[in-house]
């Protein structure tokens, strides 16, 4: 049986869900798909040891597995950032007798995924200039956490290299956002992007505004209904999206494209406009007019890192 005939389990283990699906070759079966709620599992054996008895499939059936997970990958280990489970190849590799074994960071599969997503699942924020094959391009996510990573399409092949971009230094470019800072570290005094550019950083950045717990879906609520003090959150929370995002553009000038991924960036598509996104992306100094180089565009797929998985693994 070929890796392209074969049958292959994907996997990408948010902070607070895992999704598993079924794959053949680079082509992931959507009906196959099941979410798992990780604070109901031991860890990702668990999970698809669940999985496969849903599907009745046995792990000699599986002939390769790729795992996206949501942390740091080293020499095919994985320690979730914001959960505690550790996924290693060489274990999953043996559990499930698979050909294929493959664990990457989860911005890693979403940069496979690039190119494999329908024009259906892409918001398109700023129109992306022509640019050649081999151009650059930007994946960025924010979710339960954040992250970002370039991907580099080469003669050899794409390469996607991890990275742990959330939790470098907030910016100090953003006068609204200075007063705010001591009460926006992440108890060890250091002030990250990730703890603004998150699900709960929405909840840290309005309690810091305005000395008030609030749910980001209570916040978003609030914004709908035009609350003023939600509203100035938002601002600043979109603001500081642009900033940072036009960082890392100008750090891997992506002329391939900045795609943004994530359920909080899915849930603040419809703000982007009015609050000011392009406008801090490109406010840059003197390189203001080179930021118009970039096009950026929201992926709406909330599967498309199951994709990405799969694409990697059926070049391996």
């Amino acid at each position: 049986m070929t890796q392209e005939s074969g049958l292959s389990l994907v996997a990408d283990i948010g902070g607070t869900n895992t999704r598993v699906a079924l794959a053949h070759g680079p082509q992931v079966d959507a009906d196959s798909i099941r979410r798992f709620r990780n604070a109901e599992h031991a860890g990702i054996d668990a999970v698809i040891q669940a999985y496969l008895e849903q599907c009745a499939i046995t792990p000699t059936q599986i002939t390769g597995v790729c795992v996206a997970a949501a942390g740091p990958v080293r020499d095919g280990v994985a320690q979730l950032t914001n959960l505690d489970w550790r996924i290693d190849r060489e274990v999953l590799g043996r559990a499930l007798t698979a050909d294929k074994v493959a664990v990457l960071n989860d911005l890693q599969a979403q940069g496979h995924a690039i190119g494999h997503i329908s024009a259906d699942n892409l918001n398109e924020v700023l129109p992306q200039p022509p640019h050649t094959a081999h151009a650059a391009k930007l994946v960025v996510g924010i979710g339960t956490g954040f992250n970002a990573c370039p991907v580099f399409d080469t003669a050899a092949g794409r390469f996607v290299p991890p990275s742990e971009a959330g939790h470098v230094s907030l910016p100090a470019s953003e006068p609204t956002l200075l007063p705010l800072l001591d009460k926006l570290d992440d108890g060890h005094g250091h002030p990250s992007v990730e703890e603004v550019l998150s699900g709960r950083g929405v909840s840290r950045l309005h309690k810091a505004l305005h000395g008030r717990d609030a749910a980001p879906n209570e916040i978003l609520d609030a914004m709908s209904a035009r609350d003023d003090r939600a509203l100035e959150t938002g601002r600043l929370y979109v603001r500081m999206m642009g900033v940072v995002i036009g960082d890392l553009a100008l750090s891997h000038l992506p002329f391939g494209g900045i795609y943004l991924v994530g359920g909080v960036t899915r849930h603040f598509l419809p703000w982007l406009g009015e609050l000011g996104l392009v406008e801090a992306f490109r406010d840059k100094g003197r390189f203001s007019g080179f930021m118009e180089q970039f096009g950026i565009a929201v992926v709406t797929d909330d599967y498309a890192a199951l994709t990405g998985c799969a694409s990697h693994l059926s070049k391996l």
